[in-house]
């Protein structure tokens, strides 16, 4: 059954794809509930928030770990991680979105530029924070995840999480494409809100690209796994001269040119 949803998953994306629908949906998430503002300690403030989230963080690399010692997870390069490690405050880091796993591969392959006892926080979508259960439930809940919501009072809470994270210096993972495409390999169009937020809090962008080659290992529904080349390229700053607005148009544009050129250069442009 896992083999037929991923099938139907890559139809849908090549239908997507010839209809201009880039930023769409193509996973099949059940209706969720809206999340209430108390359902989320976004900077974990309480004890029992910080406990969970050492819980979480040890579920998540337990999983992730054994995802790579038994090559379901192929980190084979990473490339430029001193731009990351330029970086010395808090920022923004956009990066294409293809797999679960592939923010462990940006958290795993950021290492090097966090400073101790930080971590790497997630932007996450308000379906993955509600509808999962058992241990990846704790995970979406609770290992440095911030939920967005169909609540306004709730993504009041997210905008002050977020000032505060970056203040003290955080690194925020977005994934400006919006939405998961299975081992979807081109850059996308990108949405404004991660460069809003970074022209709004003033703090760079560090974009990721990664790109991927198949594997001689086959996952679990049958398809090749990815071995990864994670691109660290230059961070990008707002201009103090711009309004959020005018910041956050360019600093979007110039994401996506170099991703182009990453993923030019490594696959050629006719790919």
């Amino acid at each position: 059954m896992a083999r037929e949803d991923r099938l139907r998953v890559i139809a849908r994306i090549k239908e997507y794809e010839a209809e201009g629908r880039y930023n769409d949906d193509v996973e099949e998430d059940a209706p969720c509930a809206p999340i209430k503002p108390n359902e989320v300690d976004y900077t974990n403030r309480k004890l029992s928030s910080r406990f969970m989230t050492r819980v979480a963080n040890f579920l998540g690399k337990s999983f992730f770990e054994n995802m790579i010692r038994h090559k379901k997870l192929i980190i084979k390069e990473v490339r430029g991680i001193e731009n990351a490690q330029a970086v010395t405050g808090g920022a923004i880091v956009t990066s294409n979105h293809f797999h679960l796993s592939d923010n462990y591969a940006v958290y795993r392959t950021l290492k090097p530029a966090l400073k101790k006892r930080h971590y790497l926080y997630k932007v996450i979508k308000e379906s993955n924070y509600t509808n999962f259960k058992g241990p990846v439930r704790i995970m979406m809940r609770h290992a440095n995840t911030l939920p967005l919501s169909s609540n306004y009072n709730t993504m009041r809470e997210f905008f002050k999480g977020m000032r505060t994270l970056l203040d003290r210096g955080e690194k925020i993972l977005i994934y400006p494409e919006q939405a998961m495409w299975f081992n979807y390999r081109k850059p996308r169009p990108l949405k404004p809100g991660a460069f809003k937020f970074a022209a709004k809090f003033n703090v760079p962008i560090i974009p990721v690209f990664i790109c991927m080659q198949d594997s001689d290992v086959m996952d679990d529904d049958g398809f090749p796994v990815q071995e990864l080349y994670v691109h660290y390229l230059p961070a990008i700053y707002p201009d103090p001269n711009l309004t959020v607005n005018e910041n956050a148009k360019q600093m979007m544009e110039h994401n996506y040119k170099l991703w182009v050129t990453v993923y030019e250069q490594f696959y050629g442009s006719t790919n």
